[in-house]
């Protein structure tokens, strides 16, 4: 295994991070930003307003897009085991 290999595998590692991560952090910031909205519309600043909405919305989106995840990392890890198994 060279340089590049090794750079390679660790894009690979990131991309898929990032694609994983990526539903819940799109749920995160949707409420976040409608419930930023409300707080500057009613004046309502409370701080702790936005936690309980986010920690629901992101659980609802994990369970919903646990297939699309699971994939992800199937896919990224067989790609990494055939590489190992090939001798990259």
């Amino acid at each position: 295994m060279n340089e590049a290999d090794a750079l390679d595998i660790v894009q690979g590692a990131i991309w898929a991070v990032l694609l994983a991560s990526s539903p819940a952090v799109v749920a995160a910031m949707v409420v976040g930003i409608s419930i930023a909205l409300l707080q500057a519309l009613t004046q309502i600043q409370e701080m702790t307003l936005t936690f309980i909405p986010k920690i629901i919305a992101i659980l609802l989106i994990s369970l919903v897009s646990a297939p699309f995840v699971g994939s992800i990392i199937m896919t990224y890890s067989m790609t990494l085991y055939s590489r190992i198994e090939t001798g990259f």
